[in-house]
């Protein structure tokens, strides 16, 4: 079924010949959009709806990755996005998403705290809850996965080792690094940030793959356990 509104067919030409023309490098990130609308409305052609989209992506991240900040409910408020082109839009924005993080990666030294930080801060330094990753890392620091181990209101001190070490063991990782973010902005380490990471770091060296950094992301900063010297 067609979405509400949708002009079929009239105004998808002249992105789809430009494509066909010129390549995708040289369209517009609305006329990138509009081939996947597809449509627009009696208003406003597909270039038009996708301008509209692209402006609800505001600082510090504009354009298509801005959009992964943007929700389904919000994009519905525009005249001419259903459901359906709502949930295309947001699974653009993860993929746009999940390849400018892989594009990264392939520059990260993971033994450099300020890498790990820099790699992170875009995603994590603007949540709203506590998000904590596990970095499993091979015999030369390059990363195996990263692994999400909880996502929300956070106790650190729920977190279990034997969770991360199962990760780790599951991954043949050589070392690990747990990073997570604190939406007060305020970087420093807590009490059970600090608990955690104590009893990860033992069972680590029990068990032979060390924890080489538990990095904490702030607004714009963070805090390496390794650079304060409180994981040596």
């Amino acid at each position: 079924m067609p979405e509400k509104n949708a002009q079929v067919n009239t105004d998808r030409g002249l992105p789809y010949e430009r494509f066909l023309q010129f390549g995708p490098e040289n369209l517009t990130e609305a006329e990138l959009l509009a081939v996947i609308l597809r449509t627009g409305t009696k208003e406003d052609s597909a270039v038009a709806l996708a301008e509209k989209v692209l402006a609800l992506a505001t600082y510090p991240r504009e354009g298509l990755l801005g959009l992964h900040d943007v929700s389904v409910e919000e994009l519905m408020e525009i005249r001419g996005i259903g459901m359906v082109k709502a949930v295309k839009l947001k699974c653009i924005a993860e993929l746009s998403n999940r390849m400018s993080r892989a594009k990264a990666r392939e520059g990260i030294c993971f033994t450099r705290a300020d890498h790990v930080a820099e790699y992170f801060m875009e995603k994590l330094r603007h949540r709203d809850t506590e998000c904590v990753y596990l970095l499993c890392l091979d015999a030369k620091g390059q990363l195996i996965r990263e692994k999400k181990l909880s996502d929300g209101s956070v106790n650190m001190a729920l977190i279990s080792p034997r969770e991360i070490f199962l990760e780790a063991l599951k991954d043949k990782a050589v070392s690990l690094i747990l990073v997570h973010n604190h939406p007060s902005g305020d970087p420093t380490p807590s009490r059970s940030d600090r608990e955690l990471t104590e009893n990860v770091a033992k069972v680590g060296n029990q068990m032979d793959i060390p924890l080489l950094d538990h990095i904490i992301i702030g607004d714009n900063r963070y805090t390496s356990f390794r650079e304060q010297k409180f994981l040596i």
